[in-house]
């Protein structure tokens, strides 16, 4: 049988107030704002999963995708709670951080819309705009209830760009990517909406609270440079205020190229693939990749041609054709 999210009312219990609405707005509180996602686990607790489903409906643009609007008022109804609910039990989360996770999940959805609208109309600068989509208070939220479960079991945190088999390649070397954590996890092997830009803001916001978590040596894989990625433009800054806290936090980065029988391999600075090879700054780490990328690279490698056309193009962007 599936499991409701709803929590019954508390013994004792008063109704909720009749609150004034209108067309426009829906319900507000006395006070005349819009309830906040930080209030999520104190209505859960106490008036059940229909009072958090009237909050996610008022709180979601009108104008946000309508699928999104759906499964935020009902969560049970999106076809993918069963396997939330049963991958968060593996990751042993307790059933009430489930069902609030999940909530906050979809009410983070169906409120990205409306934040990616206004990043767009109102600034201009991509950090700016990026900002504003990762002001999503329930994304925020979401990290308040799941944080704790963002550390790594492994000595060392990894961070990486270059497609996901870098990803794979980070944690086969015995470091912790965001996706290895227990919640990371579980988020990870869903598809939740097929608008990737409703979600990126929520993945932003849990690396954003991942590296904060650092303790000791951070490592970091580049196959491809991009300065405008999440993990330079906002991962990277962050670590730099932790390190500034921690002197046991430290950068390690690692140029990683994939061979012509697609293996992963490391760029040492004599520009040979090696098992290992990390360097203590980005600049140093970027330049060896490029110089692979530039004198070494065989062009018939489909494997590291992505790799070699962003090179390329970076280059030729800043002036510097190759």
């Amino acid at each position: 049988m599936r499991r409701s999210v709803a929590h019954p009312v508390a013994p004792g219990a008063e109704a909720v107030p009749r609150r004034h609405t209108t067309p426009a707005t829906g319900p507000r509180t006395a006070a005349g704002r819009a309830p906040g996602p930080g209030e999520l686990a104190v209505l859960q607790r106490t008036v059940g999963n229909a009072a958090v489903t009237r909050r996610l409906q008022r709180l979601a643009d009108p104008g946000a995708r309508e699928r999104a609007r759906r499964d935020a008022a009902d969560p049970t109804g999106h076809g993918e709670w069963g396997d939330f609910r049963d991958l968060m039990a593996r990751a042993g989360f307790p059933d009430a951080v489930t069902d609030v996770a999940w909530q906050l999940v979809l009410g983070g959805i169906a409120e990205q819309g409306r934040l990616n609208d206004e990043a767009m109309a109102t600034f201009t600068g991509r950090q700016e705009q990026r900002d504003h989509r990762a002001s999503n208070t329930w994304y925020q939220e979401l990290v308040k209830v799941v944080g704790d479960h963002l550390e790594i079991d492994t000595p060392t945190l990894a961070l990486w760009s270059g497609g996901r088999e870098v990803s794979d390649y980070a944690r086969a070397k015995g470091h912790t990517p965001l996706e290895a954590t227990a919640f990371g996890g579980v988020v990870d092997r869903l598809t939740l909406t097929t608008d990737w830009l409703l979600k990126t803001p929520m993945w932003n916001v849990l690396s954003k609270a991942f590296v904060s978590r650092a303790h000791g040596p951070v490592h970091i894989f580049l196959r491809a440079y991009d300065p405008d990625s999440v993990l330079i433009a906002q991962e990277v800054p962050q670590l730099r205020v932790v390190m500034a806290l921690d002197p046991a936090v430290e950068l390690r980065w690692h140029p990683v190229y994939a061979a012509d029988d697609g293996r992963l391999m490391e760029v040492t600075d004599r520009l040979d693939l090696a098992a290992d090879a990390s360097y203590p700054t980005r600049d140093r780490c970027v330049q060896v990749l490029y110089d692979y990328l530039r004198l070494v690279h065989d062009p018939a490698n489909a494997h590291s041609r992505r790799a070699h056309e962003q090179m390329g193009a970076r280059l030729a962007a800043n002036g510097n054709p190759q």
